[in-house]
């Protein structure tokens, strides 16, 4: 398991490679990507992304080992990305492994559910006309009830 909290941005070939080389066995690779989305006005010029150094790994490591305890999974990586974002940058990474597809999915789906819900960071959208915090999505709250 490979969970990373950083500023600096990461190379999503490299780490997808990366992640591959080392899923010996594994029948299946799911990775997912997240990246920072312009408001519908076009108006956002970054998002400011704050977190708890050490508490934030730790929440996410417990929502790794619940989908390790859950699915028959190989390995898992988490990248977040933390500070000023502008739109369009790449936010995150989940990448699960597993023996067969449906696992690998299913661990990737619960893993993005729980980051976007549950992991402890702070946003802040960043606007020529101002700032504020996001607020929670009851969209987001409901994904989870599937779990």
């Amino acid at each position: 398991m490979d969970i990373r909290v950083q500023q600096e941005p990461f190379d999503l070939g490299h780490e997808a490679s990366r992640f591959a080389a080392r899923q010996a066995g594994m029948g299946a690779i799911v990775t997912f990507t997240g990246i920072v989305r312009d408001l519908e006005d076009g108006d956002l010029e970054v998002m400011e992304i704050e977190h708890y150094p050490g508490m934030t790994e730790n929440s996410i490591r417990k929502i790794a080992d619940e989908a390790l305890s859950r699915w028959n999974i190989g390995d898992i990586l988490v990248i977040h990305r933390y500070g000023k974002l502008g739109p369009d940058e790449m936010i995150m990474m989940v990448a699960t492994s597993a023996p067969h597809r449906v696992d690998a999915f299913q661990a990737a789906e619960f893993l993005m559910d729980f980051l976007k819900s549950r992991a402890p960071f702070w946003k802040k959208e960043v606007t020529g006309g101002g700032e504020g915090w996001v607020a929670a999505k009851d969209t987001d709250e409901d994904a989870l009830d599937r779990w």
